[in-house]
């Protein structure tokens, strides 16, 4: 990427984090390890819409996005390559429709089960959209026996059977996941869950199928021993991580169609996400993460771009999660050659 002492940052195209298109990676410099997609989608939303700008939004406040991350002494771009490959084709005037369009563009992006692109992150639109992530993922990265696991940050579990009629709506996507298999729901946790809703029965899906979920009042009570015991129960298995931006307070995150009042501030998501890199880094077992998401981001709503600066930094960290687990690994190798 461009740094931005030499090249402007508020020049050029804005793919994400000033990354390069995927179609001018040379296959030399081939297979890139993240590739950022967006999802120009929200028909699946059941109150605001605007999320379809979400994408765009997101790559133009990530043009003040840097590649290394104090905390964790991580840079980046020298343990990844990474690149934007533009959007997705949508079908915005069916769920069940854009959900496989969704699915088979990425799934194919670039090699497919043979991949020239190894990992693929997402940049919602609705929330909908991940099951297509999901299915993506699962095809790509074999399939473990009982489904992937997740981690999932939001204000709602999103396992409603049926809203308005719509089976692949933005409250629908994990129970959809679930039936096809490609989902673990035991091996699923659910954090920043907070109301009110519409029925204590909207619970009911994921509690009876083994989903742990930690409310924001229940974190900020009790701190991460759940979190913390579900990443030792997780080891290293196969994960998918999805963070709907309205698990933060609205006053962080404004600019999102279902905003949900409570919920974490921006330096508390930012402090959890890498307390869960750190964790595993520490404990040797964590997320084998095989793709990601942010999602439900509105620009329309937003303040000053806020909140979609704020997803662009959520997207870094989340990318860091994994690329501290690709240095401790490295770290390793070269530790054994050396002995």
């Amino acid at each position: 990427m461009p740094s931005g002492r030499i090249t402007p940052r508020f020049a050029g195209l804005s793919t994400f984090g000033r990354y390069p298109r995927l179609e001018d990676v040379s296959p030399d410099c081939r297979p890139v390890d993240w590739a950022i997609f967006g999802a120009p989608y929200d028909s699946g939303v059941t109150y605001r819409p605007g999320a379809r700008f979400g994408p765009r939004s997101i790559r133009e406040e990530s043009q003040y996005l840097k590649p290394y991350h104090i905390v964790h002494d991580l840079m980046l771009s020298e343990v990844f390559s990474m690149a934007d490959a533009g959007d997705a084709p949508v079908k915005p005037f069916s769920c069940e429709a854009n959900t496989q369009t969704i699915a088979d563009w990425a799934a194919d992006l670039d090699g497919g089960a043979a991949p020239h692109v190894t990992k693929l992150f997402m940049l919602g639109g609705d929330h909908s959209c991940t099951l297509a992530a999901l299915r993506a993922a699962w095809r790509r990265h074999g399939t473990p026996k009982g489904g992937l696991a997740m981690l999932h940050f939001d204000s709602h579990v999103d396992t409603v059977d049926v809203t308005l009629d719509e089976r692949y709506s933005h409250a629908s996507p994990f129970i959809r996941a679930v039936e096809e298999g490609i989902l673990d729901p035991s091996r699923m946790l659910s954090v920043g869950i907070k109301g009110p809703l519409n029925t204590p029965n909207d619970l009911s899906y994921a509690r009876d199928h083994g989903v742990t979920m930690i409310t924001y009042e229940q974190w900020r009570d009790e701190g991460s021993a759940t979190i913390d015991a579900f990443l030792k129960r997780l080891g290293n298995d196969q994960c998918y991580f999805t963070f709907d931006i309205d698990c933060l307070d609205p006053t962080f995150a404004p600019g999102t169609g279902t905003p949900c009042v409570g919920g974490f501030t921006s330096a508390e998501v930012l402090e959890l996400l890498r307390h869960i890199a750190t964790f595993a880094h520490a404990s040797g077992v964590g997320p084998n993460l095989v793709g990601a998401d942010v999602v439900e981001v509105l620009p329309q709503r937003d303040v000053a771009g806020n909140t979609a600066l704020l997803a662009a930094h959520i997207a870094f960290e989340l990318m860091c999660i994994d690329g501290l687990k690709r240095k401790a690994a490295g770290s390793a190798v070269a530790h054994t050659a050396q002995r």
